[in-house]
This record gives structure tokens, C-alpha cells and sequence, in this order.
């Protein structure tokens, strides 16, 4: 058998002895505080209450961006698909809805990089000629 070198109750299983009697609400309270306290010190630079979620990274950006564009070209390019099938007007269906499909993936790019607000969201016109003529 191994050596009981170990802080009580540590490394065994099941329900043993039971400590719960010996533990306060106070006691805990003033434990987390000591933690809350220490870990403080150790990480200056974390605000309280703040989410210590990354940023999106170069790859990630540059990968949500293609599948956005390949998105819209492969969705336009299937519903020409399609429509030529049932209707029979082969090649223009695919051609036009392929040029659609081409709008559709550059629009959703262009409002994932944040350059076009979204839909319904639209600033004020702006007045940038003169209108005084």
C-alpha cells in the first residue's frame, strides 16, 4: 500500500469520512475571497465581468468570409440548376442565377467585414452634392 502522505480524504473513492459538519458558510466564503483575492494579483489585466473571448483571428476571418462567398455562388448556382431542369431553358437559368448567386456571396461578405450595414439598418442619406442648382 502507498503511504499516507496526503491531505486527508484526497485519492479515495466513494463516501468515506464525512467533513461536511466541519465546514461553515463563513469559512468557504472566506476561502473563495482568498482565491478570489490571489488570482487577482496573478491576472491584472482581466476585468471583472468581462468575457475573455478572442478576438477572430486572420484565419478565421479569412475562412468565415469564403464560406460566405462560396455560400451564395453554390446556393445560386444550384437554384439555376434546378430551374433549368424543370423548365428546360439550359444554359440560362444557370447562368443567371450563377450571376445572382456571384451578388449574393459578394453582399454577404461585404456585411460580415462590416462595410454595408445589414438590411434595415441603413444610415442617414448622405448629402454629398449640392442641391442649391
Amino acid at each position: 500500500m502507498a503511504e499516507k502522505n496526503r491531505p486527508d480524504g484526497t485519492g479515495e473513492t466513494g463516501r468515506g469520512k464525512q467533513h461536511d459538519a466541519e465546514i461553515r458558510d463563513d469559512d468557504l466564503e472566506r476561502r473563495r475571497r482568498e482565491l478570489g483575492a490571489s488570482l487577482a494579483t496573478r491576472l491584472p489585466n482581466r476585468l471583472e465581468g468581462k468575457d475573455d473571448a478572442k478576438p477572430v483571428t486572420g484565419y478565421g476571418q479569412a475562412l468565415k468570409l469564403s464560406s460566405e462567398f462560396i455560400a451564395g455562388v453554390v446556393v445560386g448556382a444550384a437554384i439555376g440548376w434546378i430551374i433549368d431542369r424543370l423548365a428546360g431553358t439550359s444554359p440560362w437559368g444557370l447562368i443567371v442565377f450563377l450571376l445572382l448567386g456571384f451578388g449574393a456571396g459578394v453582399l454577404n461578405v461585404m456585411r460580415s467585414a462590416g462595410v454595408v450595414a445589414e438590411f434595415g439598418q441603413g444610415a442617414k442619406p448622405r448629402r454629398d452634392r449640392d442641391d442649391s442648382k
